[in-house]
């Protein structure tokens, strides 16, 4: 019997401080949960600018506890109220002055699931990472959720395909890939990076990106997020790479089962011969 999911991406432009950026993403969870939504997931960095377009560690005020701090606890009540999984990417501090890029992974009843870290951080013009994140220790974990087998891979890390691989041998149905990236920098990667990684490992994407010209520096974000089946197929359409937009799809995830069948690709990978690629 077919298992359709219906999944959620969210992507907005900066409202200019956290509390309304907070409450803009408040409603989408409830609009999207009025569209029968059961999972959904916000951009990188959902609830402030994409501050990493300057260095200034007045921005480390961003950051806060995770699971325990206001945020998490915040949209917990909200799944809860909702009966929808939540992915949260925010900016977490473990202890002052150690600080990750992170997603926090909510539970349609509310409860507190995990965290995956983002691994591969970038420090190049516009996108100064390093200075406020540290490379990311979680590993590739996979969330239980409601719907299904979650996985979270953030934005600069697309570009590697190995963390693509471990959280498709984690068993992930649907992974995420929050994202803060700009026109004329990645746009022909974003097309094909996550349909590729969809289809190599056999699962469905949901890859999300902001909106709009900030006023720290001149990225322009384009939005342009959407859902993509294992056999590289947008799911419904594209969303604006200008405009706020709730995108809602359904995931039939028979799919999975008929393009492993087809394909084989998990008992035809040969692990034993990769060692060369975990040397330094």
């Amino acid at each position: 019997m077919s298992r359709v999911i219906r999944a959620a991406l969210f992507q907005t432009a900066w409202t200019g401080d956290k509390e309304s950026m907070i409450q803009v993403h408040e409603q989408a969870v409830r609009d999207a949960a009025a569209q029968g939504a059961q999972v959904m997931c916000f951009q990188e960095l959902f609830y402030g600018p994409y501050f990493c377009q300057v260095q200034d560690p007045e921005f480390y005020a961003y950051a806060e506890s995770i699971p325990d701090g206001p945020i998490v606890e915040r949209f917990q009540r909200l799944a809860r109220e909702h009966g929808i999984v939540l992915v949260l990417p925010m900016y977490e501090e473990e202890q002052p002055g150690v600080l990750y890029n992170t997603a926090a992974v909510i539970d349609a009843d509310g409860s507190y699931l995990g965290k995956y870290r983002k691994t591969h951080i970038p420090q190049v013009r516009g996108f100064w990472e390093k200075f406020y994140f540290r490379p990311g220790n979680s590993g590739w974990p996979v969330f239980d959720t409601a719907v299904g087998r979650v996985g979270v891979y953030i934005c600069y890390d697309r570009h590697f395909p190995e963390g693509w691989r471990a959280l498709g041998l984690e068993g992930a149905e649907i992974v995420f890939n929050p994202s803060a990236t700009s026109r004329g920098l990645s746009g022909y990667l974003w097309q094909l990076e996550q349909p590729a990684a969809a289809v190599a490992n056999e699962y469905f994407v949901g890859a999300i990106n902001r909106v709009g010209v900030e006023e720290l520096g001149d990225n322009d974000f384009y939005g342009t997020s959407y859902f993509v089946d294992p056999e590289a197929q947008i799911v419904g359409e594209v969303a604006s790479d200008k405009e706020t937009e709730l995108v809602v799809r359904d995931l039939d995830m028979a799919k999975l089962r008929e393009v492993r069948d087809r394909w084989q690709f998990y008992r035809d990978r040969a692990p034993g011969a990769y060692s060369p690629l975990t040397a330094p």
